[in-house]
């Protein structure tokens, strides 16, 4: 049986970016694998410690969003990662067996650093969150980790991990392997390549339909394209982007990018058809969120339930740590 750790860090809502990139797979998995769905506040904690309350509020946000989206907490675990100590301890024993060097190497956490400006004070916490994340998919037994292109790097640091464990002290813990994405990201609405909150470039989950239709009013085209009467480009043009993976009449999107490649229709047009795609889309999406915005009580209970799964696994797995390192005294 495949078992799957998913999850995302509760910084803000989940938007359209995370859909195509995660959430829709993962509707996939709930039916054919065990999942789990980590809500890591713990690591978004490493860039927001000066803020709790930001990833604390966050928490319930993110969960309304998994059901509003159809992630059945009957089919996958939902588990708030602060709430299983078993995970902080495993990251103390995992600390061990990495350098500080291996861990300055790994070119997400490279990258991450410059992006958020930590350069010149880098807290720990930050630097060792590839072991907070080894010792996550450990603790749960997965052996599958979906992950974009840009995480593949902090999957293979958990494989090194978990190696070195099982040398130094008996196969114990499986060794995951990362499965790519099936779907390309999305651009953000301003034409860069990473839809992201920190951007705020950012179509919401939770966004209204006049938010939407603002937004998509705002969108980056074809920079060169001046007049509706120019030939237009439809590759890697973000609204076309958008199109073909939210726009469900296909005959209209085939139709549009004929019409747009001509110079016969205008951006206008293109975007208030698209505003309506996206529009028809979250219907659902905001019917299933109003029923569980309403009854909050219910949603804390779905991560408690979730949790108290998780927490299950993750003692299994620790005993078996300690264990296998003769640290199990009684």
């Amino acid at each position: 049986m495949r078992r799957i750790l998913t999850g995302d860090r509760p910084t803000g809502p989940l938007h359209l970016g995370h859909y195509v990139g995660s959430l829709k797979s993962r509707l996939e998995f709930q039916e054919n694998s065990e999942v789990f769905i980590l809500i890591a506040d713990i690591q978004a904690l490493t860039d927001n410690f000066e803020n709790p309350g930001k990833v604390s509020k966050n928490i319930l946000g993110v969960a309304i969003d998994y059901l509003s989206i159809g992630l059945d907490p009957k089919k996958a675990v939902f588990v708030v990662q602060s709430q299983v100590p078993e995970i902080a301890e495993l990251t103390v024993l995992f600390m061990n067996l990495v350098s500080v060097g291996r861990l300055g190497q790994n070119p997400t956490v490279k990258t991450e650093i410059k992006e958020k400006g930590l350069d010149k004070s880098l807290p720990v916490g930050f630097l060792a969150y590839p072991v907070s994340q080894a010792a996550d998919i450990a603790i749960f037994g997965a052996n599958i980790v979906p992950v974009g292109q840009d995480q593949l790097p902090m999957i293979e640091q958990t494989r090194e991990i978990v190696r070195r464990f099982n040398k130094l002290y008996g196969k114990t813990l499986i060794e995951p392997k990362a499965e790519l994405a099936k779907f390309p990201r999305i651009p953000g609405i301003d034409g860069k390549n990473k839809m992201s909150k920190s951007l705020n470039n950012a179509i919401y989950l939770s966004d209204s339909e006049d938010i939407v239709r603002e937004k998509v009013r705002k969108m980056y085209t074809d920079p060169k394209r001046i007049r509706s009467t120019d030939l237009g480009r439809v590759k890697d043009n973000p609204v076309f982007i958008y199109h073909d993976a939210f726009n469900r009449n296909l005959r209209e999107v085939k139709d549009l990018k004929a019409r747009y490649k001509k110079g016969k229709v205008g951006d206008v047009e293109v975007k208030e058809k698209l505003a309506r795609a996206i529009n028809d889309f979250l219907e659902p999406i905001r019917e299933r969120r109003e029923y569980f915005s309403r009854d909050k009580k219910k949603v804390l209970k779905i991560l408690e339930i979730g949790t108290r799964k998780g927490r299950k696994e993750a003692a299994k797995t620790l005993l078996a740590v300690k264990r296998a390192m003769k640290i199990n005294y009684w």
